[in-house]
């Protein structure tokens, strides 16, 4: 096992790496910017070093200053938690040759999955089922809308890099196709410096359904069941439940062998997520894998009462799946809401010192924050706040323990996002288990 890790990141994902290194009995080395020297994270660890200023690409981007951070810290392995540099195979790369242990899964896995298109064609040849589409030239107006028209309208158009809804635009007429397309690709190349895009067949009435699965890298899979993430505002996720409460056993058992034998066949090391797209019918698409732990990763953990960090440690060095497919229940249902430092009308966002912070406590209710009272939000980064986890026997219980601890959170000095959570679990269609991924931006009167 490791002897020091050095992670990453910043804020709750950071503190939640080192809390189970912790109880591993690991050593930590927090990194910050110069504007996160006050964050619990620094706080806690063993070891911290500033890195730079606040700006991502002068600090938590900077391979450079990372590995450095690491060198002189002696740390031989390196947590990259989520987002900045946790799906940047370079930077996996350049961490073994350097003789750090990257915990994540390979450079190999993360390059066959960072590229949509390359990650639709090896999930393809590994069995996923696909929704009809293909890449587009952005010269070719005429190929573009045979394509839009082969496929059938509506169509959406997505960068083939990157995340969280940047280069994403939904077509319902061909007058409207070519200057989106254009907008999807200047969009992609701002966010991503790549501006290829592709066109698929937009489903209106699908769920989001995401797949928590582990390999060891020698052929032993499992599967964690599955994580509906449907409630969301322009592609960004808002709020995540597991069980999804429109997956049936049968069919959960037949999608979850499909998922690992594709990730058996792709040779796959340490924990992923293969999302779907699910339409009323049942029938599933493969959407996209990413390849790190996610933010919504605790509600699989309540549910099947598996450290998913402490995993990924173990995976990263070297030790073999500790668990069999056969092992694996799902007791009870969670529900994640991310608690957003925003206005929860005009979702602008709340950058200032929280001046009260109370979290809420009881049976079945977490918290997994890095804010505390008299923390500043900074403007730089993330506006997430918390992640307030609750656990039930059932949904109905999950969805009341929920509006109890949202009624106990305290947060003041900014705006937050509290109110519509308590919007959202009150909603009779939210309630009834029927909703889609349109569902939010119809409660919000948003185009989707």
């Amino acid at each position: 096992m490791f002897r020091k890790v050095l992670v990453a990141n910043r804020g709750e994902i950071a503190l939640r790496v080192i809390r189970a290194c912790r109880e591993m009995g690991i050593a930590t080395v927090a990194v910050h910017s110069d504007v996160d020297r006050e964050s619990l994270h620094v706080k806690m660890a063993d070891e911290s070093v500033c890195i730079g200023p606040a700006e991502s690409r002068e600090s938590y981007l900077s391979v450079q200053r990372i590995l450095a951070a690491a060198e002189v810290t002696n740390a031989d392995a390196i947590h990259p938690g989520y987002g900045f540099l946790a799906e940047n195979a370079e930077f996996a790369r350049v961490c073994e040759k350097c003789g750090v242990a990257f915990i994540g899964p390979t450079a190999a896995n993360i390059d066959s999955m960072g590229d949509k298109l390359s990650a639709r064609e090896a999930m393809k040849q590994a069995g996923l089922p696909m929704m009809p589409g293909i890449e587009v030239d952005v010269d070719d107006a005429a190929k573009a809308a045979s394509v839009a028209q082969e496929i059938g309208l509506p169509v959406i158009v997505k960068a083939t890099a990157g995340g969280g809804g940047k280069g994403i635009k939904v077509v319902r007429s061909m007058e409207q196709l070519w200057n989106t397309l254009k907008a999807a690709k200047s969009e992609a190349q701002a966010a991503f410096g790549n501006s290829r895009v592709y066109i698929e067949r937009y489903l209106e009435e699908a769920r989001h359904i995401e797949f928590q699965v582990a390999a060891d890298g020698n052929g032993n899979v499992v599967h964690f069941g599955e994580r509906d993430c449907s409630i969301q505002r322009r592609y960004q996720k808002v709020l995540e439940e597991s069980p999804s409460p429109a997956v049936p056993a049968d069919v959960r058992r037949d999608m979850g062998k499909i998922v690992t034998d594709a990730i058996r066949s792709i040779g796959y090391r340490n924990l992923g997520t293969v999302e779907f797209l699910m339409d009323p019918q049942k029938r599933f698409y493969f959407l996209e894998m990413n390849t790190r732990i996610q933010v919504e990763h605790p509600i699989t953990e309540e549910v099947v009462g598996i450290d998913l960090v402490k995993l990924q440690l173990r995976l990263a060095a070297g030790d073999p799946l500790p668990v069999r497919q056969e092992d694996i229940r799902m007791q009870g249902h969670a529900m994640e809401m991310r608690i957003n430092a925003e206005d929860p009308e005009k979702f602008y966002p709340s950058a200032g010192q929280i001046t009260a912070y109370h979290v809420p406590g009881g049976r079945g209710i977490r918290v997994d924050s890095g804010a505390y009272d008299g923390y500043a939000i900074s403007p730089y980064y993330d506006s997430m706040i918390a992640k307030l986890i609750v656990h039930g026997v059932d949904r109905p219980e999950a969805i009341a323990k929920g509006e109890v601890a949202l009624r106990e959170f305290l947060i003041e000095g900014i705006h937050s996002n509290i109110p519509l959570h308590q919007r959202i679990l009150s909603n009779p269609e939210f309630r009834s288990g029927t909703t889609s991924v349109t569902f939010l931006s119809k409660l919000l009167n948003l185009k989707y």
